[in-house]
Protein backbone atom coordinates (compact mmCIF):
# COMPACT_ATOMS: atom_id res chain seq x y z
CA UNK A 1 0.00 0.00 0.00
CA UNK A 2 0.95 3.71 -0.40
CA UNK A 3 2.80 5.44 2.64
CA UNK A 4 0.83 8.61 1.86
CA UNK A 5 -3.27 8.86 1.93
CA UNK A 6 -4.37 9.95 -1.63
CA UNK A 7 -7.33 12.51 -1.82
CA UNK A 8 -9.69 10.47 -4.36
CA UNK A 9 -11.03 13.91 -5.48
CA UNK A 10 -8.54 15.08 -6.84
CA UNK A 11 -7.45 11.60 -8.57
CA UNK A 12 -10.72 11.02 -10.31
CA UNK A 13 -10.90 14.50 -11.40
CA UNK A 14 -6.90 13.75 -12.84
CA UNK A 15 -8.58 10.79 -14.42
CA UNK A 16 -11.77 12.53 -16.12
CA UNK A 17 -9.09 15.59 -16.84
CA UNK A 18 -6.55 12.95 -18.65
CA UNK A 19 -9.78 11.02 -20.45
CA UNK A 20 -11.26 14.13 -21.83
CA UNK A 21 -7.74 15.19 -23.22
CA UNK A 22 -7.35 11.92 -24.68
CA UNK A 23 -11.06 12.29 -26.36
CA UNK A 24 -10.22 15.48 -27.85
CA UNK A 25 -6.87 14.68 -29.20
CA UNK A 26 -8.56 11.62 -30.95
CA UNK A 27 -11.16 14.32 -32.29
CA UNK A 28 -8.41 16.44 -33.15
CA UNK A 29 -6.69 13.61 -35.13
CA UNK A 30 -10.69 12.33 -37.14
CA UNK A 31 -11.89 16.11 -38.00
CA UNK A 32 -9.08 18.71 -37.60
CA UNK A 33 -7.45 20.40 -40.53
CA UNK A 34 -3.93 21.63 -40.52
CA UNK A 35 -3.15 25.42 -40.78
CA UNK A 36 -2.05 24.66 -44.27
CA UNK A 37 -5.19 23.36 -45.16
CA UNK A 38 -7.14 26.09 -43.77
CA UNK A 39 -4.83 28.86 -45.17
CA UNK A 40 -5.14 26.91 -48.93
CA UNK A 41 -8.91 27.21 -48.29
CA UNK A 42 -8.73 30.77 -47.37
CA UNK A 43 -6.82 31.43 -50.45
CA UNK A 44 -8.65 29.83 -52.67
CA UNK A 45 -11.56 31.55 -51.43
CA UNK A 46 -10.42 35.15 -51.60
CA UNK A 47 -9.29 34.06 -55.06
CA UNK A 48 -12.74 33.37 -56.59
CA UNK A 49 -14.11 36.18 -54.48
CA UNK A 50 -11.79 38.37 -57.21
CA UNK A 51 -12.52 36.67 -59.59
CA UNK A 52 -16.22 37.25 -59.24
CA UNK A 53 -15.87 40.69 -58.30
CA UNK A 54 -13.91 41.27 -61.67
CA UNK A 55 -16.85 39.57 -63.86
CA UNK A 56 -19.22 42.55 -62.28
CA UNK A 57 -20.41 45.63 -64.25
CA UNK A 58 -19.47 49.04 -64.10
CA UNK A 59 -22.40 50.91 -64.22
CA UNK A 60 -21.77 54.65 -64.00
Amino acid sequence: MADAPINLNRARKARARDAAKRSADENAVKHGRTRAERDLEAARKALAEKRLEGHGRDDD
